[in-house]
């Protein structure tokens, strides 16, 4: 019995502290509502942050595109005429550069002038060059007009 009443002296204290805890917090349904609130507003923060910078990035592609077609389209004074790959990183390019057009080997970190034509290369086909994918996809589609 001894024991027992030394137990409740020393239960007594921490029944007290319990009460007081009890009342100074909320009750868990409460404290749920408010971190689920919280939790929902940081969310909705973080989605419309997230939507801004892909809607900023749009608009700077955009503006770029704007911009690089503001510049001199057939006021160039370098035209390439023809390029033809021989491998994976060179490549022959026939430049014109007023008059003149240039035979240039293309390697990785590399430019050589191979050949500076005497007289001009005339392009065999006129009409305006087009993407070989491009061309071949309209082939297939059965688009092709020509």
């Amino acid at each position: 019995m001894r024991r027992f009443l030394l137990a409740g002296l020393f239960l007594l204290p921490l029944g007290g502290f319990a009460a007081e805890t009890a009342v100074t917090t909320p009750p868990p349904a409460a404290a749920a509502a408010q971190a689920g609130s919280g939790m929902a507003a940081q969310l909705g923060q973080l989605a419309i942050g997230l939507l801004l910078v892909v809607g900023l990035i749009f608009v700077l592609a955009w503006l770029l595109r704007r911009v690089q077609q503001l510049g001199p389209r057939s006021g160039q004074v370098i035209k390439l005429v023809a390029s033809q790959a021989l491998g994976p990183r060179d490549r022959l390019v026939l430049v014109q550069v007023g008059g003149e057009q240039i035979l240039l080997g293309i390697s990785a970190g590399r430019i050589t002038p191979l050949h500076v034509l005497k007289e001009p290369v005339q392009l065999a086909d006129a009409q305006t060059a087009s993407p070989e994918f491009a061309q071949r996809l309209m082939e297939l589609l059965g688009k092709d007009k020509h």
